[in-house]
């Protein structure tokens, strides 16, 4: 048996009191343990099969499937991330953005395409990751959009949410925008991106700080070693989100 997805001894002890205790049964069979789940999960993200090709040393599909749309529902992922992220570095922070092929599976969902951030870009039907990564290329925040969105806008509304005081923003040069400087100003943060070739003044910044921006690329290398990452199969933006944060953790536990 293959156990090259499974979640380590040493990373579930430091998870497992974050995941809501497996339900009674009531006359039936017993429910099957956090962490036999969560490996099924792992399978699936890494793997990109569909769930209905879940093992058979795996309990049912259905059952991994329901566990996870429960957990997700009850805002598990999101509380595991962020306790795990408790002890990030922020002295500064990168952002980025990623694209995404969606496959034909994962259109046609209720709502329309950009509902589920799904746009159209050059490569076709696409979602775009924005993220932002401490100073060791951890994750702190991330959102989806529909690939046709500039990084820019999602940017800011990312960099809005969070504390930047004193702390160094790295970035490239499709942040270079009147509206993040001045945001950045007004935080006192230390802006690291360069400006855009069609400016009229050059705009200094550090480049030898600014070679550290390759952690937030090195980020999204690590998550789509999850094939589920690397293309699009969900229909719905939230059950891709949550595979995103499920690595996002992974990437955390290493």
């Amino acid at each position: 048996m293959n156990t090259r997805y499974e979640i380590h001894e040493r990373q579930w002890q430091l998870i497992q009191d974050l995941f809501p205790p497996e339900r009674k049964p009531q006359g039936g069979r017993p429910a099957v343990d956090n962490r036999i789940m969560l490996n099924a999960m792992l399978w699936v993200a890494r793997s990109g099969a569909p769930w209905r090709d879940i093992p058979d040393h795996f309990p049912n599909w259905k059952s991994v499937y329901t566990r996870f749309r429960r957990w997700q529902q009850a805002g598990i992922w999101d509380e595991v991330l962020k306790h795990v992220s408790l002890d990030s570095d922020e002295e500064s922070v990168m952002i980025d953005a990623t694209i995404e092929r969606v496959h034909q599976h994962g259109s046609g969902a209720k709502g329309g395409k950009s509902k589920q951030a799904i746009g159209r870009s050059r490569g076709g039907l696409s979602t775009k990751i924005h993220a932002v990564v401490d100073a060791l290329g951890n994750p702190l925040r991330f959102d989806l959009t529909g690939g046709e969105a500039h990084d820019s806008v999602q940017g800011f509304n990312i960099l809005k949410s969070m504390k930047l005081t004193r702390k160094q923003v790295l970035a490239d040069r499709a942040y270079d925008t009147n509206a993040i400087r001045a945001f950045l100003k007004e935080q006192q943060a230390i802006r690291v991106i360069p400006g855009k070739k069609n400016r009229r003044m050059t705009l200094k910044y550090d480049r030898d700080v600014y070679k550290e921006r390759h952690l937030v690329e090195c980020f999204f290398n690590k998550v789509k070693n999850y094939r589920r990452l690397a293309t699009r199969y969900d229909k719905l933006a939230c059950t891709f989100k949550s595979f995103l944060a499920l690595a996002s953790i992974m990437v955390w536990l290493a």
